[in-house]
């Protein structure tokens, strides 16, 4: 006999997300994500001016808007056919690393912790699902602290951001052609202080903290592996042509690393509440085309293919095609909930050293921007990975303005529906198997889910 469980919305994750799963036997057998909003950001910004993008995408999540700014100025490059300056490629590094920084400590602490921390009987640590906690007392009442610290940690980060953003969240700064911001001597020195401090925190008590919760759950390495399909954009370009990251563009598809082919890239609409005939598309061709209640359609979110395949994007998919050590080593293991936790440590430790690097390679008083000409006709894309995993801005100027606008952002792909094949999203293939103890009390869901970081604000542009 089987049992269905709803949970909806699914709390401490940006946005409105309802899970359904089917459980026997004391495991989930099957499994449905549904985003719950429209908001069309899409249709929005068609017949405006191409330069409007960073600013209107950024509105797309509180959360995640310099992933959003960043994809959409990269995107304006590519379209405007112009490139940064080295000071405006490396402050836009700087200036996304600083919300990397955040991102990854907020998931962390503030989202993920309290699925294995057990805080006091005050808000904001309830109220909750009861879970099998297992740290020490004195290791539970030190990461309680931790949960505390780290809202400290978080607001230097922004205040490390807004140095070169201007301000946080919505960036002010970012621009086609680079960073619209003056570099000077005393802004670097101000960012390498934050950014000490912070890296002290990441190494000595961020990454230990991650590291002991994975030791006391260890089971969960066998749990959540998903369709252990991996995509990355690419992230931080350390070259004018965008052809060499600091962590790696690649995909992993049926066991074999492979060079990204973004052609290959289609978005299915099927289970989405969006026209039937918009599916299949690639997304410089893609429409936005609403159907509320269609038959068959259960999510707001669309769902984005490689190859015709599912693919799971974000930390635990970049240090995979990466091939870091540290995950490569746990092999099968890695593909599971406490494996994207340890990726995005270990993600976190690499980016630190690399922006005291680009610190230093700044020049004080270069500019920071490339001067252009918006075209009257032109095509641009702009691939990125956010902190949540892989974001693709694509845009068609026609007549000075903006004809279509698609972006495929990182929850679309983990968290979308089926596809017009059947096939489940990586968030819905990584929730079967996973054990329930109580029905009423479904904490192993949430620690699935959480463990992707969904970001339905985003998912439901």
């Amino acid at each position: 006999m089987s049992i269905k469980i709803t949970v909806d919305p699914v709390t401490r994750i940006e946005g409105h997300l309802k899970i359904e799963v089917e459980v026997a036997n004391g495991a989930v057998v099957d499994a449905f994500t549904s985003g719950n909003m429209f908001r069309g950001f899409e249709i929005i910004l068609k017949g405006r001016d191409p330069r409007d993008t960073p600013h209107f995408t950024q509105r797309i999540c509180g959360v995640c808007p310099v992933a959003h700014g960043t994809a959409s100025v990269y995107c304006l490059d590519d379209a405007f056919g112009i490139k940064p300056p080295p000071n405006g490629k490396i402050a836009r590094n700087l200036i996304q690393g600083a919300n990397y920084i955040q991102s990854h400590i907020l998931h962390f602490y503030h989202l993920a912790a309290l699925d294995y921390v057990k805080g006091p009987d005050v808000a904001p640590f309830i109220p909750r699902y009861e879970a099998d906690y297992r740290l020490t007392k004195e290791k539970n009442d030190i990461m309680v602290e931790h949960y505390l610290q780290a809202m400290d940690i978080r607001r230097k980060s922004q205040e490390m951001l807004a140095i070169f953003g201007g301000k946080m969240p919505h960036v002010m700064t970012l621009t086609a052609g680079g960073v619209t911001e003056n570099i000077t001597v005393e802004k670097i020195e101000l960012f390498k202080k934050y950014l000490t401090e912070l890296m002290d925190f990441i190494n000595n008590t961020y990454i230990p903290d991650v590291f002991a919760v994975a030791d006391a759950y260890s089971d969960w390495l066998e749990i959540g592996k998903g369709c252990q399909n991996l995509l990355s954009f690419g992230l931080f370009p350390i070259r004018d042509d965008y052809g060499m990251f600091l962590i790696p563009r690649g995909t992993y598809t049926q066991g074999q690393w492979e060079d990204l082919n973004a052609a290959s890239i289609t978005e299915d609409v099927k289970h989405s509440w969006y026209k039937d005939e918009t599916s299949g598309l690639h997304p410089s061709q893609g429409q936005t085309e609403p159907q509320p209640l269609k038959a068959g359609g259960y999510s707001w979110i669309k769902s984005p293919r490689y190859n015709g395949l599912p693919h799971e994007v974000g930390p635990l998919a970049r240090m995979w095609i990466a091939k870091e050590p540290e995950i490569i080593k746990l092999g099968s293991k890695a593909f599971s909930v406490m494996g994207r936790h340890a990726a995005r440590a270990i993600e976190l430790a690499k980016i630190g050293p690399a922006m005291l690097e680009w610190l230093d390679q700044l020049e004080p008083g270069k500019p920071a921007i490339s001067s252009y000409t918006v075209p009257k006709q032109a095509q641009g894309v702009g691939l990125h990975e956010a902190p949540r995993g892989a974001l693709g801005h694509w845009i068609t100027i026609k007549d000075g303005l903006i004809e279509n606008f698609q972006a495929v952002v990182p929850t679309t792909w983990n968290a979308g529906p089926r596809d017009d094949k059947g096939q489940r999203g990586p968030l819905e293939e990584a929730l079967i198997g996973t054990p329930v103890a109580d029905a009423d009390n479904p904490v192993e869901l949430l620690r699935v889910v959480r463990s992707f970081d969904p970001c339905l604000a985003c998912s439901i542009h």
